[in-house]
């Protein structure tokens, strides 16, 4: 795969760069006037974040300190943050110095809330090591951390310097890990690029293999779904919102489970549910809503949810930050590719769609 560039526009501008083996390019990122960086990231990714110490040490400029953190979501607490700001206060961090994410979509959350908040906010370097973290958390500068009231609810937008995807650094994922992070892959096909869809549909197999070309073109239109998004909207207050597709119920889900389940998994059976209450809706055909139960099935994705669970989950997703005060709103569907807003729909049309889902 030769080296691509995707950027973001507009006044938080920056660019993803995505290749293979290319983790030298996290040094050139960097502002030249940067001293002191520090490297969040998880247990699982100990000896490789002292390897991308090495390569950043090596020409003697830099001082690279080293903050691992809980594994996924148990890392997106505020007292983890904590951690990492007395990690850089102790090192005497300054506004020229850097984090670098380097990590899940967990980390790069949690490494950019860091960066947003030290000093009032110091450059920060998205180094994503799995799907979800390539596609969908380390682009557009949305970063925060969860609390015991819901996901993501405390945060603030902070635009990175630039994010390296190496896609040499998700080989060593697990089949389980790579499925999981493809829900986001998928609602980009749902909402913006169709291609995605008919890769999948062509062969399931070859799609979740990080070493294929069909793997490489399926996350370059994901990103570049988001880019472009991101570029017209970095504050979420117009077409942004679409990426919240299947996000509503799927926050829900991950509540319910205390943040056990990977995220993709939830967000799989939040894309069945919008599917659902878009064709109840009156706006999505019965072909389409099959469609996605098919491709997330072709995937190991899960379509199902508790039957009992959705007293709990309507309470969960009146509290979401993606209501409007007591209105809540949904991305659904007027066919593949055409996302749009529904809005305070009747609590007996979400509960119709519900059971339509329900185990």
């Amino acid at each position: 795969m030769t080296l691509k560039t995707i950027s973001v526009t507009g006044a938080s501008a920056y660019d993803i760069i995505l290749g293979r083996d290319i983790l030298d390019e996290v040094r050139t990122a960097l502002d030249p006037a940067v001293r002191k960086v520090l490297i969040v990231h998880a247990p699982t990714l100990a000896i490789r974040a002292a390897e991308l110490r090495d390569r950043l040490t090596a020409d003697g400029t830099l001082q690279v300190l080293l903050a691992e953190i809980p594994d996924a979501e148990a890392g997106k607490r505020i007292e983890v943050a904590a951690f990492c700001w007395q990690i850089m206060g102790q090192a005497d961090f300054t506004r020229t110095d850097a984090v670098i994410g380097y990590g899940g979509g967990s980390v790069t959350d949690v490494a950019g809330f860091v960066a947003a908040t030290w000093l009032r906010g110091v450059q920060v370097v998205q180094v994503p090591t799995t799907v979800l973290g390539l596609v969908d958390a380390s682009v557009g500068g949305k970063t925060g951390v969860n609390t015991a009231e819901g996901k993501n609810l405390v945060g603030a937008f902070w635009a990175p310097r630039a994010v390296i995807g190496d896609l040499d650094e998700l080989g060593s994922l697990s089949a389980n890990e790579a499925t999981a992070g493809f829900a986001e892959v998928v609602k980009a096909g749902f909402i913006w690029a169709p291609e995605i869809l008919d890769i999948i549909e062509a062969s399931p197999e070859r799609a979740v293999d990080t070493a294929t070309d069909e793997f490489a073109r399926m996350v370059e239109l994901a990103i570049d779904m988001k880019a472009r998004v991101v570029s017209e909207d970095f504050r979420e207050q117009g077409q942004r919102e679409i990426l919240n597709y299947g996000h509503t119920l799927g926050h829900a889900i991950e509540h319910a489970e205390r943040y056990q389940w990977r995220h993709g998994a939830a967000v799989s059976i939040g894309m069945m549910y919008a599917a659902e209450l878009s064709r109840l809706a009156g706006r999505l055909s019965d072909e389409a809503v099959d469609r996605h139960r098919s491709v997330l099935e072709s995937l190991g994705l899960p379509t199902t949810y508790r039957g009992n669970a959705w007293k709990g989950l309507l309470t969960t997703m009146k509290r979401d930050k993606k209501a409007r005060g007591s209105m809540m709103r949904f991305i659904v569907l007027d066919d593949i590719a055409k996302p749009t807003v529904l809005q305070a729909p009747d609590e007996s049309l979400m509960f119709a769609a519900y059971q339509e889902i329900a185990e």
